[in-house]
């Protein structure tokens, strides 16, 4: 079979594929066609002796899958800085919730969003997974942008931004679904319950049966704080983990972010019912939430995605500071220098990630015949130089102003720093605009 003159080669430079057992690749060739990677070979460092659309000089360069958000709330750019240094349920209830019902609408959510997405293609992240209110304005954003993802209508059983009718929250979830599955082969839609203390049982059931339906993927807040989880044993009697497994909730289409205070014995169940976890350091370390014990999830077999959730309380979306952070505080946690090595934290970000989303079989890793969503990092900077160990080097070392040109599904979305689908100063500008309203 041929597949005709490649649209981009990419040449030159460490490829790290993320192919499990696979070494990094020197001097490697990278063909794309359309959307999908043809072609993968060490060139020695001479030049293809086939033609292409665009040729890309990766010498002095590391070339990795892209990375994948696994929990983010885009829009929420549009608090960075909003309400900082507060205790979770004070931050939520007496600042972030007000701002939202506030100053959300359409408009609101669409700037925030293209700028978080703004963000996530500068410092590399490729894929995301969103769970927000007015979300059809983030799925616009995100199909602008280019970007792929799996962007979800928020759930939750109080008045929320564009649902001020609780009642009607599933059916504005299904009717969110209806309209936009199938829009775009990036973009999956899908439902956030907030967590099991604002969603209740009825909620929560209602919520699965919708995204079993539709086949769709459903994300939850899960076991965030000590207080969320002595208000479900007060309530039910029984640990969280296991509420949500007698509603039936626990399955393989089930994303659960933060996972902090969980026992072995819930995290066997996790293990159990193919439940997808996903870590998000910085934010539980900046509301004190607590430290996720992801050692023990990894120990057990968990393979856990990592994501940075929203910039009120993070505050940024770069996940190579997630990375670097996730295994420090591990290593910290258990006071074992080997915990979370730097392999380990980069599958989260790249193959488990994407395995968290259901797509394993398209990106995650470089291989042929997946999609093309690749990420280039420079290493001519002071900080990058020497080079032992590009895999210690992209967790430890790396951060995103370092990334130089991203592609989502063989389409050039940043090329030498420079954006080619967003236009930054616009993007930046609206949001500025928007945020002078905005009273603190």
């Amino acid at each position: 079979m041929t597949h005709g003159h490649p649209d981009i080669i990419i040449q030159g430079g460490t490829l790290v594929t993320m192919v499990d057992g696979q070494d990094p690749i020197e001097n490697a060739t990278i063909s794309i066609k359309k959307d999908t990677i043809i072609d993968i070979r060490t060139s020695g460092g001479k030049s293809p002796s086939v033609e292409a659309g665009e040729v890309i000089d990766a010498k002095n360069t590391i070339i990795m899958p892209g990375l994948i958000n696994s929990h983010s709330h885009a829009a929420m750019t549009l608090l960075r800085g909003y309400a900082d240094d507060l205790p979770l349920n004070q931050w939520l209830f007496e600042k972030i919730f007000p701002a939202e019902a506030k100053y959300l609408n359409e408009e609101t959510v669409y700037w925030g969003a293209l700028l978080g997405c703004l963000e996530m293609i500068a410092s590399g992240t490729t894929c995301l997974a969103d769970g927000y209110f007015f979300q059809g304005a983030t799925v616009r954003a995100v199909h602008r942008a280019g970007l792929r993802g799996l962007i979800a209508q928020g759930i939750i059983d109080f008045p929320a931004p564009g649902v001020g009718d609780p009642k009607r929250n599933l059916e504005i979830g299904r009717e969110f679904i209806q309209r936009w599955i199938g829009f775009s082969d990036l973009i999956t839609p899908g439902l956030f319950c907030h967590s099991p203390v604002t969603c209740g049982a009825k909620t929560l059931s209602g919520a699965l049966e919708i995204s079993r339906n539709y086949s769709l993927p459903l994300q939850i807040h899960l076991s965030e704080t000590v207080d969320e989880v002595e208000e479900i044993q007060t309530r039910t009697g029984r640990r969280p983990v296991q509420y949500l497994a007698d509603l039936g909730l626990l399955n393989h289409q089930l994303i659960t972010a933060h996972s902090v205070h969980l026992n072995m014995a819930e995290l066997d169940l996790l293990l159990d019912k193919d439940v997808k976890v996903v870590h998000v350091p910085e934010s539980n370390m900046k509301l004190s939430s607590g430290v996720a014990s992801i050692s023990d999830m990894i120990k057990i077999g968990l393979k856990i995605g990592i994501g940075t959730d929203g910039c009120a309380s993070n505050n940024n979306l770069d996940l190579f500071e997630e990375m670097d952070t996730a295994s420090k505080l591990a290593k910290v946690f258990t006071l074992d220098p080997t915990s979370a090595n730097a392999e380990t934290v980069l599958k989260m970000a790249t193959s488990w990630g994407a395995r968290i989303m259901g797509l394993e079989s398209l990106v995650g890793t470089i291989e042929k015949g997946k999609k093309a969503d690749i990420i280039i990092i420079d290493l001519e900077r002071p900080h990058m130089v020497p080079l032992y160990h590009p895999i210690s080097q992209i967790v430890y070392s790396a951060n995103g102003a370092d990334v130089r040109d991203v592609i989502v599904n063989g389409k050039i979305l940043m090329k030498n720093r420079e954006f080619q689908t967003l236009d930054a100063q616009e993007i930046m500008d609206r949001v500025k605009l928007i945020c002078r309203r905005m009273k603190v």
